[in-house]
Formats: C-alpha cells, structure tokens, sequence
C-alpha cells in the first residue's frame, strides 16, 4: 500500500531543471530518508509535496488518488505537515498559541478558551520533554525547545505525512533522543515520515528506506539497510568507489614550519565539536565532508562570524581572542563566503568598487579617500587575477560567474591576508573559469599564503589539497595527509561509521 507518490515529477526554472523525471514513493509506517548534496533538488521535490511549486510535469498522488495542492495549508489540512530546518512559528505569540494557531478552543460564547488552551498544550509538550510555562513567547525559548514545539503542531494536526527537514539541526543530545521516540511512536501508529538530514548516524539508525537525489535525478532507492555507507556517499558525489578501507586514525601533528593559523578545540553549540588544525604559510588544507559535517561553520567561526563556545585561534603566532569580523580581518583574516551572490559581491556596484569596498579605510586620510590610490591598487588586481570586464566601472552583476568570483578574490587579496578561508571557490563557474580559479590557489599559497579550502566537489579538494581535515557532524573524523590525499581515502573516511557502532 502506498501512502504518498512522486511518479516522473518535473521542475524547471529559469535556465535549470530542479527536478527531472523523480519518482518516489512513501509507505504508512515508513520513515524514508530523502538525501543529496547542495542543490540535488531535495527542498524542490518537498516544495512541490507541498504545494509551494507547482510540477512542470508528472504528478503527485496521496492515498492513492491525484492532488495538486494550492497552497502548504492545502497540504496541511489533507494530511500533509513539514517541519522545516529554520522553526517558521510566530515568536512573539506564546507557546500555547503557536502550538494550537488556528485551531484555538473555544469557549460557549466562542471566545478562546486561553486556559484551557494552556492546559493542553502543557500535556501535550510534556511528550516532547518541553517543560518550559506554555505563557512565554516561543521566541525566548532555546532553539531547540523551539523545534520541538514545531514538531508537537506538526504531529497535532492529524498528520498522515510528516516531513522533517534537518530535524536535529538544532538539538540537544537529549532532545534528539526525545525526537527518535515521537519518531517511533509515529512509525507505530502508521504515519509515513520523510526525513531530510545529512548524519548519516541518525538515517542508519531510524530510517527504513532512502531516496538519492543528485542533480535533480534519482540515482537510488531502496532498502537503507540495504546500502552501504560508502556506497550512499558514493551516489550522492557521483563518484563511484570500491575495494578500500577507511582511514580515521591519529591526526597530523607534523609541525616542521611554524603555523600561520591554528585552531584548537572550536567549540559551537550543536554545531562543532572540538575543531583542530592548523595551516602552514604556503599550504593549502582542505576541509571535507557532507554539506552539514560543520566545514561553512568552521569557516564563519574561524572569521569571527558564526559563535563560539570555546576553543582558540591563532594567526601568525598570536592569539585571537573573542573573534569578531573586524578583529579577523586585522589580524590577517581574509574570508570568501559560500554564496557570493547573498554575501560577497554587491552586483549593483562596479568593479572598482567591489574591489575597494575592504581597502577604502586604508586608502583615506582625514575622512578623504584618495582616488589614486584606489584606482592603482584596483588596476593591480584586475591584471594580476586576469578579470575579463569592459573596464574597472562595469557593473559586476554583468560580468560572468568566474569573474565575479575573481573580484570577490582581488578585493580579499587587497586586505594584504595571511589567511585567505575560500568556501566553495568554484561553484556555479564554468570549467574554463574553474580551472583559472584553481591555478589562483596554487599561485596564492606559493607567495607564502595559508589556505583553508572548503568543496563539495572531492576531485578539486583532493587535488587542490595538501591535507585534508574531514569532518563529521561537526567533529573531525580524519586527517589525511601525503600519499593518503585521495578521493577514494576521503570517501572513505566520510562514510566510516561512529566509533561506537564499530565496536
């Protein structure tokens, strides 16, 4: 019998076809890991699910018949509940409205019977190990607190469909145990569950099927027991491995030079657990694993943009304490975001001005910036990092991916960094611009550079790497280094199981 089914749905958007020709089909009592990398069309395929898109073509049927829902409230009161990454519940209402938000009870003379309300909204969350007064704004909860709360409404509205998109993203060891218990207790009553997460831990655990998107195809389904792990990161990469054993074993300590970064034990609540590495003038160290193993973070945390719990960084020798962006940059800090577009470049500006955007302190005396100066250091970058434009006052949301790319570069470099954190340097450029990108690199870390690199791709980073730190549910799992470096020991090491489940 079947519960919910994608039979050859397609999506097509501006210049991309999001989903091609996907099929997939959820049983009652099922939990179904929908799994790919960045970009592989999960989130497409859960928004046509629930009618935010609607399918170019194929169709979807649940309980059998055909549907086509308008809206995600179509969705929700057929059957169909989603509780996405980031809680989309009202944080100024309390707890007890947002858990019964337009399904309120109400009283004889149709006023809302606030407490009772209260009162069953404590029952309910009791389940959910939430103890927090039901009164207080849901928003001055802990996050998770907050995600179990979504979870609770969810499972409320008599859901036949429960999807759950990165669940744990956000909670605590004990919640996400609270969590495997709904999940159970929903298996038993018959509810189907499509659970979207990148911890390979937790799909081995409590998922009886999975689906592999890459590139908006099907590239798997099946039983998940069925599948070894290196198989399933295999189809999510698109690298097909065998014949080898993983590595996670002591990390390299070599310090023959001394380090122009090091970290030590970066801590972040949820989401990194005890980070160490360190980068010697001159070398690139790759960061791998999964989208979601904790590398942006390291990233961010690393640049003084995401929170840190504890830990210590250190730039040339000397320590960064209590990092902020601006404490990053002046110590030698220079950082390329993942989305170039929401966090680099300003496409409205010029060349020119993009470039100059991180120089233009430097470049002014007594609140006047100096013309010359700028245009000088704007030329220097522009042949230097070969950038195809018009001239220096083109627009740069004209130029291509690669360029644009090469302009997010110049600007860093213009900073004078020790460091230079690139995340994702090549994606969404083509094959020529990619390849000039990558010789960027080399050239960069031969002046002297430390290079920390983070891609999806396990090609680039094994080739553009001297070592590479992987990462797992933020924790790192194995350093390779040496003869070590390859795609099939990267693999590997992304797929090995948790050191408990090995015993």
């Amino acid at each position: 019998m079947t519960l919910l089914e994608v039979a050859g749905v397609s999506k097509v958007f501006p210049g991309v076809r999001a989903l091609d020709d996907v099929s997939f089909t959820l049983r009652p009592g099922e939990v179904h890991a929908l799994v790919g990398e960045n970009g592989a069309g999960k989130s497409t395929l859960i928004k046509v699910l629930t009618g935010v898109y609607q399918p170019d073509g194929g169709e979807v049927r649940f309980g059998g018949e055909p549907v086509r829902f308008a809206t995600p409230l179509d969705a929700q009161r057929s059957g169909i509940s989603t509780i996405y990454q980031e809680v989309n519940l009202v944080p100024l209402m309390s707890v007890a409205q947002n858990l019964f938000l337009g399904r309120e009870p109400r009283n004889r003379f149709g006023m809302v019977d606030r407490s009772r309300m209260e009162r069953e909204a404590r029952a309910v969350l009791a389940n959910y190990a939430v103890t927090a007064d039901v009164r207080r704004p849901l928003g001055t909860l802990p996050l998770g607190a907050q995600q179990m709360v979504a979870l609770a409404r969810a499972v409320m509205v008599d859901a036949q469909v429960v999807i759950m998109d990165e669940p744990t993203s956000s909670l605590e060891p004990r919640e996400v145990e609270t969590l495997f218990g709904v999940i159970r207790d929903l298996h038993a009553r018959g509810i189907g569950i499509v659970y979207v997460s990148h911890r390979m831990d937790e799909l081995y655990r409590i998922c009886d099927a999975v689906t592999i998107l890459r590139d908006g195809h099907v590239v798997h389904t099946g039983r998940l027991a069925d599948l070894e792990r290196i198989r399933l990161v295999s189809l999510m990469l698109g690298r097909q491995m065998a014949g080898f054993t993983a590595f996670a074993g002591e990390h390299d300590t070599d310090d023959r030079a001394g380090s122009v970064l090091k970290v030590s034990g970066l801590t972040s609540r949820n989401r990194l657990r005890g980070i160490d590495f360190e980068v010697r003038p001159g070398e690139v160290v790759g960061l791998g694993g999964l989208l979601g193993a904790g590398r942006s973070e390291t990233i961010k945390a690393i640049a003084g943009a995401y929170p840190i719990d504890g830990g210590e960084i250190e730039v040339d020798g000397r320590p960064l304490r209590r990092p902020t962006t601006v404490k990053a940059v002046r110590a030698g800090i220079a950082v390329q975001p993942e989305d170039r577009k929401a966090e680099g470049i300003v496409p409205g500006l010029s060349v020119r001005d993009n470039i100059a955007l991180a120089v233009l302190p430097r470049m002014s005396r007594l609140g006047l910036v100096s013309d010359a100066r700028i245009d000088r250091v704007v030329d220097t970058y522009m042949k230097r990092l070969r950038i195809k434009a018009s001239g220096p006052d083109q627009r740069v949301g004209d130029l291509s991916g690669g360029n644009q790319q090469k302009v997010l570069l110049a600007r860093l470099l213009a900073t004078g960094p020790k460091v230079l954190l690139l995340d994702e340097p090549t994606r969404g450029i083509d094959v020529g611009a990619k390849a000039e990108v990558q010789s960027l690199i080399d050239e960069l870390a031969a002046e002297g550079l430390g290079v920390v690199l983070v891609s999806s791709d396990a090609e680039e980073l094994v080739e553009g790497s001297d070592r590479v730190v992987v990462l797992r549910d933020g924790a790192v799992v194995g350093v390779l280094s040496g003869d070590r470096v390859t795609t099939e020991e990267l693999l590997a090491t992304i797929a090995a199981a948790a050191p408990e489940e090995d015993a």
